[in-house]
């Protein structure tokens, strides 16, 4: 091998040494939320009646009163200042799909050539970041640099620590001079408020309002990754920019022996887990479940369920941990939906439900389900939505690095359906029969063994295949890729059942009228479950969702199947998606169609990115490193030959190495020429159908024939750390 890929292995294998000193022992009870500033915190800092209008706003959505902002700035100052904060900055999420951030000290010149320590309310509420250079989708001019930033109350503020550096962390929307969101925040709490909305109309129907205020949408985040040794992964190039392996030969053993999937934890990833978990624990993010994923090196962690905005600011921080804690122990955290061909790619499943803000969860089905009318509007009511809007679920989660994994075989297809299981599926068909009679129960599994206990039995099995599952009181929404952002998905969920809501509660409250009987309400009910149950039952699949057959039979259903993101994307220009979002206020029509193009524009970009860098490690690596073996197989020849010794075999395997070769250099050129193509005057979506059609195809050439050569080129000659190297040295 080379000098560098061994250096790389070496110090791979040396790995304690990167680790000496970070472990710590911690009792999470006495640190959880430490770096938070928590309902405790303001309970103990700032006076009752400040504090009460604030929990006001937190927990039912009142309007914040400005004239607080000095107070409650003030005490969150002192409490930042106390535990080593010097700066303080507005935390938001732009539509690049990561977070921003601009740092702002407490300290200012008093006039006197003394300095003091400063934080007004106007500084709490309102911050003002050059929005210029970000993505805008045609919002804005790139010389219009004006944006705002505005505190979200409720998301906590945190306290960022790197090193000997803490800074305040304010969560925030994003928007422009104009008003318009250029953020994933603010349609985000839009949405909420929409569904909330909504969803107490159908409470109020079954007289089931009474001390509600308002309906939360609830997100626990599953979060799958990868972990590659860090020296390893700056002798790619491709890892390094792309997040993901352009070139790779399939290694002799990957995850077919299925002894990855729950097992034991390597230590060194186990003490990268620990320490994260002690951070995110500091944090606030109640973190829940760790363990090995199904590809060899990869991982999942998992929260429990909070509110939706919430969820979301913890997912990003979930993230940005990962990625931090990892250098730590000579690892690097790679969250690409797919960094290695061959073996299973990494997926964010969200599991969603809604709660009243009294904690009743609307989505679970209790006992005698078939009897539970409110719980068969409100599923009947998501079942609507997701037909109804299936193109818009399926282009939520529509990213270049996605497309590797959707219908993949090991992840949900590209086709948006809805698994409900045994239970509901009876219910439903129930429903649509005009004859509730039952609910199936799972009853009891005995294991023969005495020692073992018998175990309840769920009332029906978990589909992986599916893309949009019910699983016991929620819907696990399992296409979101692992790099992106959970509050995007998120909203168009919760805008498409808003508008099912919004149908549902109009069909009946014009149906019932005033004061209506308790038996009319369930006429009614029935009438219109058994309705529309008939119009939207096509989205229901319980099936294996890999199999061709679910294919074909999902076409004759009429069902859309958007098959990668050039397909996907288009629908958020269309008149559809941007009367759907204004009618509900999450975004206007500018605003949605911004989006389309942002999300175009990023898929070009890091396609032609990933092109770009292929093109490089060809031409700069994996070419020469050909050429050497080609010269060492000639000069071997050569020799042989001229010892008199018959090497006609030995010159047939030259000339078909050569021919390799040369199929490298031509697939170089051509996928060179076709990132040439600039398009001018193109639209971003003809930018991205020539990206899939011409250098994605001239890309797959590329690695194809530079992957026949890693199997056959000496290993000592080899420039890239290879699959085995990368998957299995832990």
């Amino acid at each position: 091998m080379t000098k560098a890929r061994y250096e790389a292995i070496s110090a791979a294998t040396s790995w304690r040494d990167h680790a000496a000193g970070q472990q710590q022992a911690y009792k999470v009870e006495e640190i959880f939320g430490a770096d938070v500033f928590s309902e405790k915190a303001m309970r103990e800092r700032l006076p009752k009646n400040v504090f009460q209008r604030l929990m006001r706003t937190i927990k039912k959505g009142e309007r914040l009163d400005a004239q607080l902002a000095d107070v409650v700035a003030s005490a969150m100052k002192d409490w930042a200042v106390e535990r080593g904060a010097t700066h303080y900055t507005h935390w938001f999420q732009p539509l690049t799909g990561l977070t921003a951030e601009k740092h702002d000290s407490f300290i200012t010149p008093d006039g006197s050539g003394s300095v003091m320590s400063q934080f007004s309310g106007g500084a709490l509420t309102q911050g003002e970041p050059d929005a210029s250079s970000f993505p805008s989708g045609g919002l804005r001019a790139t010389f219009e640099a004006r944006g705002y930033t505005a505190w979200d109350p409720t998301s906590p503020v945190f306290l960022n620590r790197s090193g000997p550096n803490t800074t305040l962390c304010i969560p925030t929307a994003f928007v422009s001079w104009t008003g318009e969101a250029l953020d994933n925040k603010t349609p985000l709490l839009r949405s909420i408020e929409a569904l909330s909305t909504q969803a107490m109309r159908i409470l109020r129907i079954f007289k089931t309002d009474q001390g509600v205020a308002r309906i939360n949408t609830t997100l626990g985040p599953e979060q799958e990754y990868f972990l590659v040794d860090r020296n390893l992964y700056f002798a790619r190039p491709d890892l390094l920019h792309c997040d993901r392996t352009l070139f790779g030969a399939k290694p002799p053993k990957g995850q077919q022996l299925e002894d990855h999937y729950f097992g034991s934890i390597p230590a060194r990833v186990l003490s990268f887990m620990a320490e994260s978990e002690r951070e995110l624990c500091l944090l606030g993010v109640p973190v829940k479940t760790r363990h090995n994923e199904v590809a060899p090196a990869q991982f999942e962690i998992a929260p429990i369920f909070e509110n939706a905005n919430v969820a979301c600011d913890h997912q990003m921080l979930i993230m940005e941990t990962l990625k931090r804690v990892a250098p730590r122990y000579g690892l690097q955290c790679i969250l690409h939906e797919k960094p290695f061909a061959g073996i299973n790619g990494s997926g964010k499943h969200n599991n969603w439900s809604m709660s009243t803000d009294t904690g009743i969860n609307l989505l679970d089905p209790r006992e005698d389900t078939h009897t539970n009318m409110q719980f068969l509007v409100f599923l009947t009511a998501v079942i609507r939505g997701v037909d109804l809007h299936a193109d818009l679920l399926r282009a939520s989660i529509a990213s270049a690095s996605n497309d590797h994994r959707l219908g993949a075989n090991e992840a949900p297809p590209a086709i948006i359906s809805i698994f409900l299981g045994d239970m509901l599926t009876d219910i439903v068909e129930q429903i649509e029969s005009g004859m509730r009679r039952r609910t199936k129960t799972g009853g009891q599994l005995d294991l023969g063994a005495t020692t073992l206990p018998n175990l309840p039995r769920d009332a029906g099995d978990r589909n992986r295949t599916s893309p949009f599952a019910f699983t016991g009181n929620k819907f696990e929404f399992r296409a979101v890729g692992s790099s992106q952002t959970s509050a995007w998905p998120m909203t168009v969920l919760n805008t498409i059942v808003a508008e099912s809501l919004d149908f549902v509660a109009s069909q009946l409250e014009k149906s019932l009228g005033k004061n209506p009987s308790e038996a009319k309400v369930q006429k009614v009910v029935s009438d219109l479950l058994k309705k529309l149950v008939k119009q939207h039952k096509r989205v229901i699949f319980n099936g294996d969702g890999y199999s061709q057959a679910w294919h074909e039979e999902a076409e004759k259903r009429g069902l859309p199947h958007m098959r990668d993101s050039v397909d996907a994307l288009p629908v958020f220009l269309k008149k559809k998606a941007g009367d759907l979002f204004s009618r509900y206020k999450v975004l206007s029509r500018v605003e949605t169609e911004a989006r389309g193009h942002i999300f175009l524009e990023k898929y070009v970009k890091q396609v032609s990115i990933e092109g770009e860098t292929m093109v490089s490690i060809a031409r700069t690596q994996i070419v020469p490193a050909a050429m050497a073996h080609q010269r060492r197989m000639a000069e071997a020849i050569a020799a042989t030959q001229g010892a008199g010794v018959d090497v006609a075999d030995q010159r047939a395997q030259l000339e078909e190495y050569v021919a390799r070769v040369g199929r490298l250099v031509s697939a170089t050129e051509a996928l060179d020429r076709a990132l040439s193509h600039h398009g001018d005057g193109a639209t971003p979506l003809d930018h991205a159908k020539h990206v899939r059609d011409e250098v994605k195809p001239a890309m797959a050439d590329l690695r194809e024939v530079a992957d026949e050569l890693e199997e056959i080129v000496a290993d000592e000659l080899w420039p890239l750390p290879t699959y085995r190297d990368l998957l299995f040295i832990k």
